[in-house]
């Protein structure tokens, strides 16, 4: 008896891909809310006197509490200590907390005004703002490692990979939608802070999915004390130590904040680009940036599954880091300002973004054993949001500072961003073909088939 219940769990492809589809739900719904003021960028501007600085400082408040106050690392641990079903449900009231101070603080009940803080000398909405989003960020973050850890345990020695690739692109549909819908939104009830709210009721649904998971959890629990398998080792804070030891990690982390620093804050900034370098109507400029996520609905479980029969993981990070290059430089080049030439270049862009995390994440497993997998991913979340908090920054600055045009029609030249972007693409390369090296010191096995055969 106790066999047929492990099979309608763990071994049960109806179990798993149900966990699969309800987690991925709490994950889409968050990622709404990390880019839902991306395109809403030049209507900051011009509704609440927003500068391209005071923009940087607000979308790089997404990382302040996770690198600062090391808030991540601690969400890691707490989540290898406590378990999946607490630190979940703690992440979901943590994004519902940081996104209701972010919508208090662009909707019509704000009363500060232009107010300035005497402390920070940063206007408070920009600062209430900011604070909400780091709030945010902690929980959103703290989710997706939790989610990580929930799919590597469900799905090891399965499809994992697929599974990864296809809790990504339901998340990615998140992002896709407010990148495209944000400023319809906005425009349809004149009312910047309306696609916030809309967001806020989105987070309400994730959470009472992720309890719908932790029911589920419960159940495989009982199933594998039933068949008097052996418990996992406990978690140690010695075994931090275990994980920075490890060459390996620190290649895919590094990679891991080369590669995203790339994609995610230019993300913040390209619905900007496609209004001043492409000329691009307001209202449809989100439209464009909004491919890339819908590119990796389709794409990052195609490239997850050819990764859990084939293997090659190493080698599909190298191949999806190169085509960073390519797409920044082309982006850079002050050639073909046409609408067409920008889509076609996000839909390079969009392959590239699929095959690097198709890959990365399923082989954290092989690297770290999974009572260390919580804190394992956590890190690399930290200097992921190393890069999350810092590169928006310097973006705005250098618009601020070296790319003002004078021209309010077309206030930025996006020249020198695009070859920052480029760089971040070299450095991720470089680093993709050390961690294939280290792959064939250590025999990780990043390019083996991640489906065990029977």
């Amino acid at each position: 008896m106790t066999e047929i219940l492990q099979k309608k769990l763990s071994d049960s492809p109806v179990a798993r891909w149900s966990v699969l589809a309800i987690v991925s739900i709490t994950m889409m719904c968050g990622y709404f809310i990390t880019d839902v003021m991306a395109p809403l960028q030049t209507m900051l501007e011009s509704n609440f006197g927003w500068d391209g600085s005071e923009y940087g400082l607000f979308t790089s408040s997404y990382g302040w509490f996770n690198v600062l106050l090391f808030m991540l690392i601690i969400g890691g641990i707490i989540l290898d200590k406590k378990g999946m079903r607490f630190t979940g449900t703690m992440a979901c009231c943590l994004m519902l907390i940081g996104c209701s101070l972010k919508y208090y603080a662009i909707s019509p009940f704000f009363t500060l005004g232009d107010s300035v803080c005497a402390i920070t000398g940063i206007r408070f909405q920009v600062l209430f703002a900011s604070i909400g989003f780091a709030i945010f960020g902690v929980g959103v973050e703290i989710a997706g490692i939790t989610v990580t850890k929930v799919l590597a345990r469900w799905f090891k020695g399965k499809e994992i990979a697929l599974a990864m690739g296809l809790q990504v692109a339901t998340a990615r549909i998140g992002t896709a939608l407010a990148l495209s819908a944000s400023v319809p939104i906005a425009k349809y009830f004149n009312d910047i802070s309306t696609p916030i709210l809309f967001g806020l009721a989105l987070l309400c649904v994730g959470l009472i999915a992720f309890l719908v998971f932790g029911v589920m959890d419960r159940k495989l629990d009982a199933s594998i004390k039933d068949m008097n398998e052996k418990a996992e080792e406990s978690f140690r804070i010695s075994d931090i130590v275990f994980i920075i030891r490890n060459k390996g990690f620190w290649l895919i982390a590094i990679l891991c904040v080369l590669f995203y620093s790339a994609v995610f804050p230019f993300l913040k900034y390209a619905t900007s680009l496609m209004i001043n370098k492409y000329g691009v109507d307001e209202a449809l400029a989100g439209i464009i940036p909004s491919m890339l996520p819908f590119g990796t609905i389709l794409l990052t479980p195609l490239f997850g599954s050819l990764y859990d029969r084939k293997g090659k993981g190493a080698t599909i990070m190298i191949f999806g880091s190169f085509l960073l290059i390519v797409v920044h430089a082309l982006f850079s080049l002050p050639v073909l300002n046409e609408w067409w030439f920008a889509a076609f270049i996000m839909v390079i862009l969009g392959i590239g973004f699929s095959l690097v995390p198709s890959a990365m994440w399923p082989s954290v497993p092989k690297i770290i054993p999974h009572n260390k997998l919580g804190t394992a991913y956590a890190m690399i979340f930290w200097v992921q949001n190393i890069g999350l908090s810092g590169v928006p920054m310097l973006i705005g600055w250098v618009l601020k500072t070296y790319c003002q045009t004078g021209n309010p029609d077309t206030p930025y030249d996006y020249t020198l961003p695009m070859i920052i972007f480029t760089g971040f693409g070299v450095l991720a390369v470089f680093v993709a073909f050390l961690l294939k090296s280290e792959d064939k010191k250590k025999g990780y096995g990043l390019e083996m088939p991640n489906i065990k055969r029977n």
